[in-house]
């Protein structure tokens, strides 16, 4: 039998603008601190976004001369890091702190201080990466701004290739933030451990939980070793150690081993939030149980381990052998299986379905294209003769914007559509919502589908300019008139979310009449999130409480 607290609708309070500005500023709430992540990782997508257009702008013209090289790498490096370590990982840590204490029937995070502590880290370490621009040069005149990728290749990274101060505020930025999202990762983990309430099994919990579980799990293996590999590379630049430089002793793919140790782990810390954002939405909108409950935890948990096992494939073309080339393509190929489970089980379940059309479930039927699609590249480049063809060419930026953008922002936005109601006690828009995902899947394919054709021609990653007779011209120009769409859909958001607040339809409890115990509780949740702790008998506990007589309302319990 589950047990559901009573709940109360909250009126709006009217206070001074200052006293809830120092709320904010000092809470320890860990749904404000969410709401907090949220805004400020959309605030730099909003950021990259620009940076990226400036590239594609750049790059819609043979020969074109709007950006020089050197501002080029800059936006390049500023895109890729921000994307990865500013977007990613504060929207998706940003909706766990959010939701994972409710889904579980907490009061709040294990530790709220600890909590408040990693968000003003990554704010810190957010603020050091841009104060790059406002820094001083170095004595050499050059430009402020890093300059040497998202992955900060070796030499690149090293005096004096790497001039000034602009990789050193790099270091220091990654840094900071990535001690924040290991406190974040230590906090998710102690509460889903220790804090479920009352018949919370590990097996009931919902599986954004689960996803979250793991992806703590992962943080706290492989940031420590980017963490690591980072003092080194301070140490090289500034301290006279020669860990990465070549020229002295040193060794350039040590650092590739160590970085993608992180790396390739990291798309799945971003792209498994996405899984239980889909997950939860999925079953809501087809009216339907997940297919597979306990495939898709063992499968999360398969990943989590797999994917340690898996980052030299980015690394066939550097000389590791045959033997290790075989290797690393076998686990690749390996972490496909439990990936594809999670797909069939979001199709089975899909299959016979009441499907509601609403703009979440639209989002999530985009990732589940857009993933796909990304994925089959993938396997693609997991083929070595394949990869030593097209690695470091458009085919390969490509294959992971599909993945990671494609993929990912559509899973985000399907989140955000699902549980901005209860954050806000507002629906968004309908309308605006489906206006936006048209846009964005068009803006999508325009974008990054003819990268795979230009990388096929042989256009290479990080290039400000090609000449005429490539043949690239073209669809350098489709992928950028994609943008505008990527812009239109992104504005339409913002102005969705900002209509929405003012005057959107008040939500209610339980908008989607879901299962999970969110949505017990009021839009948004009081600071204590529930009058008393539930207890839970099924991993639907809110279904339970609806229909205590169905006598399947303890199916999958």
């Amino acid at each position: 039998m589950t047990t559901l607290p009573a709940t109360t609708d909250r009126m709006d309070e009217r206070r001074p603008w200052t006293a809830i500005v120092h709320e904010w500023a000092t809470t320890v709430d860990h749904k404000k601190l969410g709401i907090m992540y949220v805004v400020t990782g959309i605030i730099f997508l909003v950021v990259a976004g620009l940076e990226g257009s400036a590239m594609r702008a750049q790059l819609t013209f043979a020969e074109n001369k709007l950006i020089s090289p050197e501002v080029f790498n800059q936006l390049f490096t500023m895109h890729g890091t921000t994307m990865v370590f500013l977007v990613g990982m504060p929207v998706l840590l940003g909706m766990a702190n959010f939701l994972v204490p409710l889904q579980i029937g907490a009061r709040d995070m294990a530790f709220p201080r600890l909590n408040a502590f990693g968000f003003w880290l990554f704010l810190l370490g957010s603020i050091l990466l841009y104060f790059s621009y406002l820094g001083a040069p170095g004595l050499d005149g050059a430009a402020a701004a890093p300059d040497v990728g998202w992955f900060a290749y070796a030499p690149l990274t090293e005096r004096p290739f790497s001039r000034g101060n602009s990789t050193d505020y790099w270091i220091l930025g990654i840094m900071v933030g990535g001690f924040g999202s290991m406190t974040t990762a230590i906090n998710l983990l102690a509460t889903t451990l220790s804090m479920r309430c009352p018949g919370m099994t590990l097996m009931r919990m919902p599986l954004l939980t689960w996803m979250m579980l793991v992806v703590a799990i992962l943080i706290l293996t492989v940031m420590p070793v980017l963490t690591a590999a980072q003092v080194m590379l301070l140490f090289d630049r500034s301290l006279g150690a020669h860990f990465f430089d070549t020229q002295n002793g040193g060794d350039a793919v040590f650092w590739q081993h160590l970085f993608w140790f992180f790396g390739h782990p990291e798309v799945y810390i971003l792209i498994l939030p996405g899984f239980g954002f889909i997950s939860e939405v999925i079953p809501v909108f087809s009216r339907k149980v997940i297919f597979g409950y306990p495939l898709m935890v063992a499968a999360t948990v398969a990943i989590m381990f797999i994917s340690l096992g898996v980052w030299a494939h980015h690394m066939f073309v550097v000389g590791l052998g045959p033997f290790l080339n075989s290797l690393f393509a076998a686990t690749t190929f390996l972490v496909s299986i439990p990936t594809g489970i999670k797909v069939f089980n979001w199709l089975a379940t899909l299959w016979g379905g009441h499907i509601r059309f609403t703009a979440s479930m639209m989002f999530a039927l985009g990732f589940l294209a857009m993933f796909v699609l990304g994925g089959l590249t993938g396997i693609m480049l997991a083929v070595v003769p394949f990869d030593w063809q097209l690695s470091d060419s458009y085919f390969v930026v490509g294959h992971f914007h599909y993945v990671l953008i494609g993929g990912l922002l559509n899973a985000i936005f399907a989140g955000l559509f699902f549980w901005f109601p209860k954050a806000t006690g507002r629906l968004l828009s309908e309308t605006m919502g489906k206006w936006s995902f048209w846009l964005l899947q068009i803006g999508f394919t325009l974008t990054f589908g003819p990268m795979h054709i230009s990388g096929i021609l042989g256009m290479p990653r990080r290039i400000a300019y090609y000449e005429a007779d490539r043949g690239w011209e073209i669809w350098n120009q489709v992928s950028s008139i994609g943008v505008i769409f990527q812009i239109l859909a992104v504005g339409l958001f913002a102005w969705n979310v900002i209509v929405s607040l003012r005057s959107g339809r008040r939500a209610g409890n339980d908008p989607w009449d879901a299962w999970t115990l969110e949505w017990a509780t009021t839009s948004p949740p009081p600071e204590h999130n529930f009058d008393t702790i539930p207890v839970v008998g099924s991993r639907r506990p809110l279904w339970d409480s609806k229909h205590p007589d169905d006598p399947d309302s303890s199916y999958g319990a």
